[in-house]
């Protein structure tokens, strides 16, 4: 029997999906550190857990390691120490490596993590990518920008997803972020060049450095697209083919990638471009499972419980690969504007050959304050053996389901 600890701040809905797919393995104890009292954790998931340590910031790798250490002494010995959010895997390899627990070593996890990092060691290895400079300054990020030319891109260098992320046109985009928000050294910034061109996901399951099953999604449009136009209700497609030239390019780079940066057994979703020309470039990599809902559609893609092979993964370093038997999508309804949700319209003239093939749906409810992220208020995920009536579907969604706002 593996005792294994789970960390993750809140118990959020996607979390909860890998923690009861962890504590549902047969050969294995699980135990979990949050900021949350157990009282609050469901009555069903404190039935099935061998332990809980609440701490107050759970992405400390010292309160981390505390904590640890007292279900140690409850427990016995933790074997394991797994978490799925990004910002979590810095300060968890930190406790690993001071506490002898098998798992991805913290140098590792800085590659990941720190996107400036990220790109010197992918650059160092012959991975194309966006030129970039960390900027402690305005005079650095102006610098920069006479260099590399518009557009560019901004970001904090450890970032996630496209969070605190933004497009900068022309020198006028440059003076208005400075003067919003100007990089200095205790608060740098990444600078980069903007890659134009397709977008997708690259996502992966690495065991002792060889790619052993991988997928590939495709966004439309970009997220950092989505962002700037309020009125996008975003797609992402998982096409069912994915073994012929059309990804060829970033089936070959992606390993390369990932081995650079040093990673040995895990999860992987990596953001890549596909330029004009043709050619791919890596924008982003992160040693996690993907975000978005594309775990959920890679197990509807599958019939394969990706959250369980992912627990499988991290505690004994197996992953049966699945075959691939269907493509999916899933559009993501935004309203435009802010404010609550007043209605969802449109839902009930879809036609059948579109409404048949929905398979999981969290519709935006009346009440519920308007996000801005690019995931928007909910989403329909859909799927068929067929990449173009998956498309098309997605197609029809966006189009002719409106979320009100008011």
């Amino acid at each position: 029997m593996v005792l294994a600890v789970f960390v993750a701040p809140y118990l959020l809905d996607a979390t909860r999906r890998f923690v009861d797919a962890t504590a549902n393995l047969p050969d294995v104890e699980l135990a979990l550190i949050t900021c949350e009292p157990e009282e609050r954790l469901p009555g069903d998931l404190r039935r099935g857990i061998a332990g809980h340590w609440r701490i107050d910031d759970a992405l400390d790798a010292g309160q981390i390691a505390a904590a640890v250490h007292g279900l140690n002494g409850h427990l016995g010995e933790v074997q394991r120490l797994l978490a799925v959010l990004e910002q979590l895997q810095v300060p968890l390899a930190q406790v690993r490596e001071h506490l002898g627990i098998p798992g991805m070593d913290a140098a590792t996890a800085r590659n990941f993590r720190d996107k400036a990092q990220m790109k010197s060691v992918l650059r160092a290895a012959g991975v194309p990518c966006a030129r970039y400079r960390l900027a402690d300054s305005a005079a650095a990020a102006a610098e920069f920008a006479a260099e590399a030319g518009y557009p560019l891109v901004v970001k904090p260098p450890a970032g996630a997803g496209a969070k605190s992320t933004f497009r900068l046109d022309d020198a006028e985009d440059l003076r208005v972020w400075l003067e919003a928000a100007p990089p200095a050294p205790d608060r740098m910034a990444m600078v980069e060049e903007f890659l134009t061109g397709e977008e997708g996901s690259y996502d992966s399951v690495m065991i002792d450095g060889q790619v052993v099953w991988d997928s590939i999604s495709r966004y439309f449009p970009t997220p950092l697209e989505v962002l700037r136009n309020p009125w996008i209700q975003w797609i992402v497609l998982m096409p069912r083919e994915i073994g012929g030239a059309e990804y060829a390019g970033i089936r070959e780079l992606a390993p390369a990638a990932l081995r650079a940066l040093g990673l040995r057994t895990g999860f992987t979703h990596m953001e890549w471009f596909r330029r004009p020309d043709g050619s791919v470039a890596v924008s982003e990599v992160a040693a996690r499972p993907p975000g978005a809902q594309i775990t959920s559609m890679l197990c509807y893609a599958h019939d394969f419980d990706f959250y369980r092979g992912w627990a499988r993964l991290m505690v004994d370093g197996s992953f049966p690969p699945p075959e691939r038997r269907w493509a999916a999508g899933t559009a993501f309804l935004r309203g435009q504007g802010s404010g609550y949700v007043q209605a969802v319209h449109g839902l009930d003239r879809l036609p059948a050959e579109v409404s048949s093939l929905v398979v999981e749906s969290r519709l935006p409810a009346p009440g519920q304050m308007s996000s801005a992220s690019y995931e928007g208020d909910g989403y329909i995920i859909v799927r068929h053996p067929d990449t173009g009536v998956v498309a098309d579907a997605m197609r029809r969604l966006v189009t002719g389901v409106r979320v009100e706002l008011g």
